[in-house]
C-alpha cells in the first residue's frame, strides 16, 4: 500500500514535472518560420500618427507594445546588439552607436569567437536550418555573427534608401523559406539625421516603408510558408530633431509587433519589455534554450 502511494507520487510529479517543461517553452516550437523586419530609428511616438496599414494590421492581428525600451545609449549598434544577443551592453560589450567589437571584453564567447547571438544559437540547434540576414547599414553584419548564417547580405552601393531591400528580401524568402531571416532597413532613421525625426518627410518614409512590408508578407504566402510564420516588426531607437542617443522616452520608446502562428490576437502586451527580450521571444517561438548569460525573458503572454 505504501509502496503503491510512493509510486503514484512519484508519478504525479512526473507529469507535473513534464508539463512546466513544455509550458516553459523548451520542447515543441511555437512556429516554422520567423520573419523580423526592423527599421532603425523608428519611434514609438510615430505610430499614431503614421500611415502605416500594414503594420497596423499586424497590431489587430497580434499583439503589441510601444513602450519596449531601449538599452542605452539610445542609438544602433548598442541596440541591435542587445536585440541580436539577449543581453545588456554590461555583458555583450558593444557600447558605442557604431560598435564593430566588443568596447568591454564579452563575459562569455560562443560559436565563432562572439557573444551568442539568437542566430547561432538556433544553428548551434539546428544545424542544417536556413538562417538569413540582409540589411542596408553596414554596421549590422558585426553583431548578427554572419558564421552562423546561411546567408547575409548588403543592398548594394548606392541603391539604399530604395525599394532594393524589399527586392532581395521577397527574392530570398520565396528562394529559400528561411526558418529565420532579419530584414534591417537603415530608414527611418537616415531621414531623421538628414532632414529630421518626428516631421513631414519622416512619416512619409513610414509609409513607404509600410508598402515593403506589405509586400514581405506577400512574399511569405507565394512561398507557402504565410500560415507557419512569425512576423515582428520592431526598431532599435526612436529621435528628437535630427539625432538620438538621449535618456528622453522619445528616444528610448520602440515598437514591438509581433503576429502569426501561435500568438494571440488583438493583445496590448502589458508586461516590461526590453530590447534584449526580443531574442529571449524568439528563442521561445523556435523552442530553444536560451544561454545562461543572456538576461532576456520571453514575453508569455503573447502566445496562445
Amino acid at each position: 500500500m505504501k509502496k503503491n502511494l510512493i509510486l503514484g507520487t512519484l508519478a504525479i510529479c512526473l507529469v507535473t514535472a513534464i508539463g512546466v517543461f513544455i509550458a516553459n517553452g523548451k520542447d515543441k516550437p511555437v512556429a516554422e518560420h520567423v520573419i523580423l523586419i526592423g527599421l532603425d530609428g523608428w519611434g514609438s511616438y510615430s505610430v499614431e500618427k503614421a500611415e502605416m496599414p500594414n503594420v497596423k494590421a499586424l497590431m489587430e492581428q497580434g499583439c503589441y507594445t510601444l513602450e519596449k525600451r531601449t538599452v542605452l545609449p539610445s542609438s544602433s549598434a548598442v541596440n541591435w546588439a542587445s536585440m541580436f544577443m539577449g543581453a545588456c551592453p554590461e555583458l555583450h560589450g558593444y557600447t558605442e552607436w557604431g560598435s564593430k567589437t566588443p568596447e568591454i571584453p564579452s563575459r562569455v564567447k560562443g560559436d565563432n569567437d562572439i557573444f551568442p547571438t539568437i542566430f547561432q544559437v538556433l544553428r548551434k540547434a539546428r544545424p542544417e536550418t536556413e538562417i538569413g540576414c540582409i540589411y542596408e547599414w553596414d554596421g549590422i553584419k558585426y553583431l548578427v555573427d554572419t558564421l552562423s548564417t546561411s546567408h547575409y547580405a548588403q543592398t548594394p552601393e548606392g541603391k539604399n534608401y530604395t525599394d532594393e531591400l524589399k527586392n532581395m528580401a521577397c527574392a530570398y524568402i520565396k528562394d529559400k523559406k528561411p526558418t529565420l531571416a532579419a530584414i534591417i532597413y537603415d530608414n527611418p532613421d537616415h531621414v531623421g539625421h538628414a532632414i529630421g525625426h518626428d516631421t513631414p518627410e519622416y512619416y512619409a518614409n513610414l509609409k513607404e516603408l509600410d508598402t515593403y512590408i506589405g509586400e514581405i508578407i506577400e512574399a511569405t504566402k507565394e512561398a507557402g510558408i504565410y500560415e507557419n510564420t512569425i512576423f515582428i516588426v520592431t526598431s532599435d531607437h526612436g529621435g528628437i530633431n535630427k539625432g538620438h542617443g538621449g535618456k528622453s522616452l522619445t528616444e528610448m520608446e520602440t515598437p514591438f509587433i509581433i503576429a502569426g502562428k501561435g500568438i494571440k490576437k488583438g493583445v496590448k502586451i502589458e508586461d516590461s519589455m526590453m530590447q534584449y527580450d526580443c531574442a529571449s521571444t524568439i528563442a521561445r517561438i523556435f523552442g530553444l534554450e536560451q544561454p545562461q548569460v543572456w538576461i532576456g525573458r520571453p514575453m508569455m503572454e503573447i502566445f496562445e
